[in-house]
Parts: structure tokens; sequence; C-alpha cells
């Protein structure tokens, strides 16, 4: 088998491992899922042994099969960070940089760091997928995943660029028709607006003098979207839980008001995270020193 065919069979070997099914990755290499299939059976056919178990259901590996795709995926990873180092000696930073961003600060937020640090990086193109879902940078599909978390995945490597504060809010409309809370556990009889994505699940989490205080609420309204239980809440919908990043327009107009300061929880660190690589190519590390740089000054924050 010539050595470019091997290289190709070997792409598609790991791809399949990593996307799950055959159709996916014919999908993203634009191919038939036939195709696929033929590129496998060549594979396996070289070497002399079955890579995969093959079911109507679902794939698994046989363990030469998993002894091979990490030999594999080692020996691609090492030969595309050669292309990209011998490729920046003596040339400006280029490339497509793959991000992945929550929706609230994606949206609010990067699109303009984007563009400043593009002025300085013009050669670098940026593709920017907002989603709140949890990704898995193994898969290839994206360079970087910005984090707004207070809990970390093992094995990722995570360089902290901002934080905010996590805090509670209620327009003025709603509190001169209820009250106001004086502990968390007053909420328990007001509408809470409910944000879905987070680790804390359908908890809201608070903190008073070094204790954590976690409370499941029966909420009125829930959303995997911060900014319609933003709107919700400065429409006297509720009470919502939310980091400053994503209520500071509605602070600033005094559509929303601080709840509940006394039991805030620690600031929730903003990451930048990626694959650990013995090489790094330079669209990755100017663009998360930039970040770094950039939200030094939140934006959120009033005093900016």
């Amino acid at each position: 088998m010539a050595l470019l065919d091997k290289l190709k069979n070997m792409q598609v070997f790991c791809r399949i491992i990593e996307l799950k099914t055959f159709s996916a990755v014919a999908s993203e290499m634009n191919i038939s899922a036939m195709m696929i299939s033929k590129y496998m059976a060549q594979l396996e056919k070289s070497l002399g042994v079955t890579l995969l178990n093959r079911t109507t259901r679902r794939l698994s590996l046989t363990e030469a099969g998993e002894s091979y795709y990490q030999r594999c995926k080692q020996f691609l990873e090492d030969l595309n960070e050669l292309d990209e180092q011998v490729q920046q000696l003596g040339q400006s930073v280029t490339g497509t940089l793959k991000i992945s961003a929550p929706i609230d600060f994606g949206g609010l937020y990067m699109v303009p760091a984007i563009e400043a640090y593009q002025q300085q990086f013009p050669e670098v193109k940026a593709l920017m997928s907002l989603d709140n879902s949890s990704i898995n940078l193994s898969e290839g599909k994206f360079d970087i995943a910005i984090l707004v978390t207070d809990t970390l995945e093992l094995g990722i490597v995570a360089k902290k660029i901002a934080e905010t504060k996590l805090c509670t809010y209620a327009a003025p409309s709603y509190l001169k028709e209820l009250g106001t809370p004086n502990h968390p556990e007053d909420l328990l009889s007001h509408r809470c607006l409910h944000y879905m994505d987070t680790p804390h699940r359908e908890k809201w989490i608070f903190n008073y003098q070094g204790e954590t205080i976690k409370l499941k609420l029966d909420w009125h309204f829930a959303s995997n979207n911060g900014r319609a239980l933003c709107q919700a809440a400065a429409l006297g919908m509720g009470i919502v839980q939310a980091p400053v990043l994503s209520v500071a327009q509605y602070l600033q107009k005094g559509e929303l008001v601080e709840i509940l300061q006394d039991y805030r929880i620690a600031t929730l660190p903003i990451y930048a995270t990626y694959q650990k690589r013995k090489f790094s190519p330079g669209k990755l590390t100017t663009f998360i020193n930039f970040l770094a740089n950039y939200f030094a000054s939140p934006p959120w924050e009033p005093e900016r």
C-alpha cells in the first residue's frame, strides 16, 4: 500500500473512533459511507488484523484496534504539528482558529475580542461556534473551548483569562410587588428563573461565611440561554442567578438590581481550554495570550 493511501486510511480510522459512526466521518469528509468502509477494509487487510467490532448498533475497538489507535493518533498529531511548525518558520501567524464558546459569553464579548485580535494577526481566520454543551476537544473540531465554570474536567489544559461574579438579581418592579428575599431559603416562596446548563444542575448555590448552601428551587421559567433569562427577570417574571457578564447591561439601565449580596459565591473563572500538544501552533498561543490581556479589564465591569 502506498504511503499516502496508508495515511488516509489511518486518518479515517481515527475519525471513526472519535465520531463514533461511519456516516459522521463520511459527512465530515464529504464522501460516501461506502468509501469509508472501503478505507477501513484496506487498512485491516494491510495489517492482517481486525481493528473494529461492528454491529448494527455500535462500533467497538478490538484489543489490536485500541493499541493501533493510540499509536496512530499520536503519529498523526506529531505529523500535523511538524507541518505547522515548519510552516511558521520565517512566516507570520496564519491558519484558521476554530473556537467554541458559551452562547452568552461568546455572543456578548468574543466578537469584539476576535476583531481586535485579527487587527494584530490579519492572516488568521476565525471560526466560532456558540454552544453551551460540553465540548470534547479530542474530536478535533475545535482548537480552543472557552468555559465559564468552577468545575474543570481532568486532562485538559486550561488558562484562566478572566473571572466574573455569580449573583442573584431581580427587577425593582418584582421586588416592590413581592418583597425582597433576605435569605436564600426565602427564594422557596418566590418565582425563580433557572439556567439549565450548569454543573450544579437543578440547584442554586450560595455562600455564607465560608459555608456552601445549595438549594433546589421550584422554578417558574427555565432556559439554556442566559440572555433570555435576564430579559425575563428584567420584565419582572422572577428572580435569576447569573454571572455579572450576562446582566451588566440590565444593571447599568437599572432594570435589574442585585439581592442576597451577603450570600455570593466565590467568583467564577473563565478559561481558555485546549489539548496538550508537543508543539502549539502560533495561532493558538497568540490567541490565548491575547485573550488574557484583552479581558484583564473585563468589559462587563462598570469601571471599564
